[in-house]
């Protein structure tokens, strides 16, 4: 069904962010008020993150709008410095920020894993903007290109997706701003104003290297305090884990409770391109969100299949698995330990005890120097590395992943953590 585009006045949000936080055109309203992007107004920005953070509550609708108003900022800035950028350029890179985030599942990130395996948020987010371009006559040609990389002038790209994005720049400060973590905030409008573009690049000038190094020191911290927290993974972990006895029961046969939009994911068979290929995909994604998972928890603590019941009832009470962090590996011998000492407390078999028992690994690193640079005016007209400009900053350090390595195991058995060697 192809989209009319009304007339609309333009419109204003009250951002608690940012303030007042104007739609400038039409289209815009236009796609903020389809079903596909309602739909982020159920989804959590951060997943699981209030169980540790209680205020982290906001949505990827929040985000999206967000990242559009930094976006709006950033073209008045460019071109205020004599940069080209055409009306119907400032419109596609609006919407491009705008739906960035549209292809992600409940939860965000925590469920990429187990719902749709092998396939991306951002797979998804291009075949609903393709979608979405169809329903609109067309008038997203120009602002999936610029998704996509695919137009010439690069640096709108690198305004959508880089290592100094507005999409960074909105989330930094929204989830610094929900959590409570000051460490995070970071000074987007100085950022913003710095901005200039050379040769096709992205750059900052050089009066606002100060501002790039604050930025890149609240990245790495807002991982390891709110995004990689201990106790938020471990509640992801037990919510990948429920959803994938989920998964597995259904596809066993075994009657289990369900939304239909739910339901599908847990009986297709199919994943990565297979999976977005099928025709049945778009309806069922666009309608599934945080909701459903919930709902279907509420059901599944009743389950006789005591495993889902045990996960289930742990989520929604809070009863999380104790989570030990570590820079080395733990050994084999202490995982098979603590978790034959579950079996036998549980009368539970090795397999069906991982879900209770398990480690894994997480990294990050703060500036990836392998991927598209943070670059820097320099007055004497020099393009150079933020590695290389700045004197104050460990970038060398900052830029290497780090490593942490992890297992969960019920609470009740931290008697017996120390004694797997």
């Amino acid at each position: 069904m192809l989209v009319n585009l009304t007339p609309n006045k333009k419109k204003i949000f009250n951002d608690p962010v940012y303030g007042f936080v104007n739609v400038s055109e039409p289209i815009l309203f236009d796609l903020i008020e389809h079903p596909f992007f309602q739909r982020l107004r159920r989804i959590r920005q951060l997943g699981l993150t209030d169980f540790v953070y209680p205020g982290a509550q906001h949505t990827r609708f929040h985000h999206a709008l967000g990242a559009m108003h930094l976006m709006s900022l950033a073209i008045e800035v460019l071109r205020s410095k004599g940069n080209e950028i055409t009306q119907d350029e400032a419109t596609a890179a609006l919407i491009a920020i705008l739906l960035h985030d549209i292809g992600h599942g409940p939860f965000s990130h925590a469920l990429e894993h187990t719902l749709v395996k092998g396939i991306h948020h951002e797979q998804i987010s291009l075949l609903l903007m393709n979608q979405l371009n169809q329903e609109f006559n067309g008038a997203l040609t120009l602002a999936i290109k610029i998704f996509k990389d695919e137009y010439p002038k690069k640096f709108l790209h690198q305004l959508v997706s880089s290592q100094l994005d507005v999409d960074r720049l909105d989330y930094l400060n929204r989830d610094s701003f929900y959590t409570g973590v000051a460490e995070g905030t970071v000074g987007s409008d100085r950022i913003i104003h710095m901005l200039q573009v050379v040769n096709d690049e992205l750059v900052i000038e050089e009066k606002g290297i100060y501002s790039i190094e604050k930025f890149i020191i609240a990245r790495r911290f807002m991982y390891w305090q709110v995004y990689l927290h201990k106790t938020v993974l471990s509640a992801e972990n037990l919510l990948v884990n429920m959803l994938r006895r989920a998964k597995f029961l259904s596809q066993n046969k075994v009657k289990l409770f369900a939304t239909s939009n739910l339901d599908y994911f847990l009986n297709t068979g199919l994943s990565g391109e297979r999976l977005l290929n099928d025709k049945a995909f778009i309806d069922k994604f666009v309608s599934l969100d945080d909701y459903d998972i919930f709902a279907c928890a509420k059901e599944w603590t009743k389950s006789d299949d005591r495993i889902i019941a045990s996960l289930s009832t742990r989520l929604l009470e809070r009863k999380l698995l104790k989570i030990k962090l570590n820079n080395n590996e733990f050994t084999q011998m202490m995982i098979e330990s603590i978790k034959e000492k579950f079996m036998e407390v549980n009368k539970m078999n090795k397999e069906d005890s991982g879900y209770f028992v398990f480690s894994g690994v997480i990294s990050n690193s703060a500036y990836k120097p392998d991927e598209e640079h943070i670059k820097i005016l320099m007055k004497s007209g020099d393009v150079v590395d933020i590695h290389a400009a700045s004197d104050q900053l460990r970038l060398p350090v900052l830029s290497q992943s780090i490593k942490k390595h992890f297992i969960c195991y019920p609470k009740q058995l931290e008697k017996y953590f120390n004694q797997g060697g």
